[in-house]
C-alpha cells in the first residue's frame, strides 16, 4: 500500500527548457505548454495549458511543470516590448518565435504534431528562435 500512496503523490514532469538564438534581451519570452492540438500555439483556448512569461536576459533556461504525463508542444515568442502578444506588420511577426521539436517553418505555425513530445518523465527541450523581420 505504501508503494501506491508514494506513486500517485509523484510530483508532475519537470521539463528543463533552453533557448537559443535570441536576438536580444528585451523584455519577455511568453511560453505556452498544450496537451491540446486545437488549442496550439495559442493556448489561451486551453484551461488546461501552463502558460509563464520569463525574463527574456533569463531565457537561456527556464523549468515547465507538465501537469502529468502525455504529449504536449511548447509554443514562445519573444515579447521585446512586455505587451503580452505577439506584434505583426502585414501578417508577419515582427517578434520571435520558436516550438518545441524546432519544426520546419513555411506559411503560418507548424501543427501540433510537428511540434508535439511525449512526457513521460523529467526531460529537456531546445528551442531555437527564429525572426522574420
Amino acid at each position: 500500500m505504501p508503494l501506491l500512496l508514494a506513486a500517485a503523490s509523484a510530483p508532475p514532469p519537470t521539463l528543463e527548457v533552453s533557448v537559443t538564438g535570441l536576438r536580444n534581451a528585451k523584455g519577455q519570452l511568453l511560453v505556452c505548454l498544450t496537451a491540446n492540438p486545437k488549442a496550439f500555439p495559442d493556448c489561451s483556448k486551453d484551461a488546461g495549458s501552463v502558460r509563464l512569461a520569463v525574463k527574456a536576459a533569463d531565457a537561456g533556461d527556464f523549468v515547465l511543470h507538465a501537469p502529468a504525463a502525455g504529449t504536449y508542444a511548447i509554443a514562445v515568442v519573444h515579447d521585446e516590448n512586455s505587451n503580452n502578444r505577439m506584434d505583426l506588420a502585414l501578417f508577419l511577426p515582427k517578434e520571435g518565435f520558436g516550438f518545441s521539436r524546432n519544426p520546419t517553418i513555411t506559411v503560418g505555425a507548424p501543427s501540433f504534431r510537428s511540434a508535439s513530445f511525449a512526457v513521460a518523465g523529467d526531460m529537456r527541450q531546445s528551442i531555437k528562435m527564429k525572426y522574420m523581420l
